[in-house]
């Protein structure tokens, strides 16, 4: 069932997508309120930060019994180096989260 919406957070409007009983909001909208011309680059310097891969994993632990963590623990001890470098695809594929989605393409999420 899809149940696509649109909130308004900052006065920024921001893509709610329904995704079978789930709902996700668009990282690329929030990260617009920071970077309108190149919003994916503050995704990826957000995804290579450790704090927020260690929220991501433990999320994924809670909730999701087919989480890889061996895969998980790899990110997570990389990310203290400089070159370190996370995106949400490669996120999703690695370990088999089911709290993220990707979709690629300009205003796909729409």
């Amino acid at each position: 069932m899809k149940n696509d919406k649109k909130i308004t957070v900052l006065n920024v409007e921001m893509n709610v997508k329904g995704f079978y009983e789930s709902s996700y909001i668009s990282l690329t909208d929030i990260a617009r309120h920071k970077n309108f011309e190149a919003p994916k680059d503050v995704v990826k310097n957000w995804m290579r930060n450790k704090n927020t891969i260690e929220f991501l994993g433990l999320w994924e632990q809670l909730h999701n019994p087919d989480f890889k963590g061996v895969e998980f623990d790899s990110f997570r001890n990389e990310a203290v180096e400089n070159a370190f470098v996370l995106s949400p695809q490669k996120w999703i594929t690695s370990t088999d989260v089911i709290g993220n989605i990707s979709i690629s393409g300009k205003n796909k999420f729409k």
